[in-house]
């Protein structure tokens, strides 16, 4: 009896291991128009794909000062998709309206996400 439960036990750990699914990279180049706003301040996006999800912003900057700020992240993602904010001084975009999201397929991708600082719309393109 004590051997069939020993039996049973490393069979549990084996599906439950073998359940882990594989990672992809995932880079997104994020372009925020951000032309039009009165105050640009500590411009950045959070989302689920910082650690801790949500606490660290990843800084976006304007080497060229057209207001179009731009980040580049890269990360291992075995998830459907991100949800994510653009931020400026500190304060989110799109207040009392839902989050935005790229959804993912189940291999690498590539990303740039172009959008006007809080304008729900966005232009995806995958390379």
């Amino acid at each position: 009896m004590k051997n069939y439960k020993s039996v049973l036990f490393l069979i549990a750990i084996l599906v439950m291991t073998s359940c882990v699914q594989e990672t992809h990279l995932k880079t997104i180049n994020f372009k925020v128009d951000m032309r039009g706003l009165d105050t640009i301040s500590n411009p950045g996006v959070r989302g689920q794909f910082t650690s801790p999800a949500w606490k660290e912003l990843v800084s976006l900057t304007d080497e060229n000062n057209d207001s179009i700020y731009e980040a580049k992240i890269e990360f291992q993602a075995a998830q459907y998709d991100i949800k994510f904010k653009f931020v400026n001084n500190d304060e989110y975009e799109l207040q009392n309206q839902p989050n935005r999201s790229i959804k993912f397929e189940y291999q690498s991708e590539n990303f740039t996400y172009e959008v006007v600082y809080n304008n729900p719309e966005a232009k995806t393109t995958k390379k």
